[in-house]
């Protein structure tokens, strides 16, 4: 039987989460991306504790991606989340990308976060 696209990203995300998992000294980047909007946060998994977050629905982020397009978007979220993570003395962590392809809105994220800083 034919499984929905959402399950197969789904079946992904849960066989990499079986390999990577943030600690406190490399905690772990994962991405959300909706249809509208996408969600990124720093967590270490062995304390289960989320370090540093950004959204599209950031009421600080706001103002700066009114009008841009999604990956416009994705780009200042990225760039948000490094500047955050780095305010909090995290430089280094594990990308994860939770069963989407290294492609688009999520290569942008990930770019943008290189660029301010993280190390992945």
């Amino acid at each position: 039987m034919a499984q929905s696209r959402e399950a197969m990203r789904r079946r992904r995300q849960r066989r990499v989460r079986g390999r990577v998992s943030g600690t406190a000294a490399r905690p772990r980047l994962n991405v959300y991306r909706s249809l509208s909007n996408i969600f990124v946060q720093v967590i270490d998994d062995d304390a289960g504790r989320t370090l540093a977050q950004a959204s599209s629905v950031d009421s600080d982020l706001k103002a700066k991606l009114d009008g841009k397009k999604k990956l416009e978007q994705a780009q200042v979220v990225g760039a948000a989340v490094a500047e955050r993570a780095l305010a909090k003395g995290i430089k280094a962590v594990v990308f994860d990308r939770a069963g989407y392809r290294y492609h688009g809105r999520v290569k942008a994220l990930a770019d943008a976060a290189r660029g301010a800083g993280l190390e992945f």
